[in-house]
């Protein structure tokens, strides 16, 4: 499989997938139009959202279509040269793939070996589940089983950030929890300008900020350039 996971859309406060561009172009090599998948979007027409991808792309060389566009999304999946899953809400993201019945048929595509890249919510879905997005279920898709893509949980956006008289939970207080009811599943935490990339069976973090690793209740640092053995632990 080849996949991009990006944390976010921007870093800090960048242009539209400014900090990703070169990842981006790296991994669509080859690849001269791209499907886009705004199903996240819930403040922004899916028109809108199409026309902030393809601004971002363009120079790129990249053509980007969205799914929204096409009579048949099925067809615009089973066709397509490389999919594209961006942010926003991963509830509805979700409960949109699978009311379109395109969950098996994305994954199947991806896993026979078509690019995939996803930010955000797009990064959440590639789990296992999308039991450990940071997002409000504003709506309830059939199923929080994801595309499966790897066997772990994402968490993007991640922080560890905890304003001064806050009371809520924070980030890693609620990985906390979810690790107690899943202690061996483990979770991938992206700061924003971070990746996790997958290319000829390897999965490698990216990013100039560490990563952070949740497994068995422990929380461990991922360095620039980690690569991840079989079991998805950091080597």
């Amino acid at each position: 499989m080849q996949l991009l996971l990006l944390s976010s859309s921007r870093a800090n406060n960048s242009a539209y997938l400014a900090p990703y561009i070169n990842w981006i172009t790296q991994h669509l090599q080859g690849v001269d139009e791209l499907l886009f998948i705004p199903y996240a979007g819930i403040s922004i027409t899916y028109d809108d959202y199409l026309a902030t991808v393809q601004q971002a792309l363009a120079p790129q060389g990249i053509t980007v279509r969205s799914i929204h566009q096409f009579n048949d999304v099925r067809q615009a999946v089973a066709q397509a040269q490389a999919i594209a899953v961006g942010g926003g809400n991963t509830f509805h993201l979700l409960y949109q793939l699978y009311q379109h019945d395109i969950v098996q048929l994305i994954k199947k595509r991806v896993t026979d070996g078509i690019p995939y890249i996803g930010w955000s919510a797009g990064s959440n879905i590639a789990g296992a589940t999308i039991r450990t997005t940071n997002d409000m279920p504003i709506i309830e898709p059939p199923s929080f089983n994801a595309l499966n893509l790897l066997p772990i949980q994402l968490n993007p956006h991640y922080t560890d950030y905890k304003p001064d008289g806050f009371h809520g939970e924070t980030r890693d207080m609620r990985l906390a929890e979810f690790m107690q009811l899943n202690p061996d599943t483990p979770i991938i935490a992206l700061p924003e300008g971070s990746a996790l990339r997958m290319q000829h069976g390897v999965v490698q973090y990216l990013g100039t900020l560490c990563g952070y690793y949740f497994c068995h209740g422990q929380k461990q640092t991922i360095a620039a350039n980690t690569e991840f053995d079989a079991s998805f632990a950091p080597i």
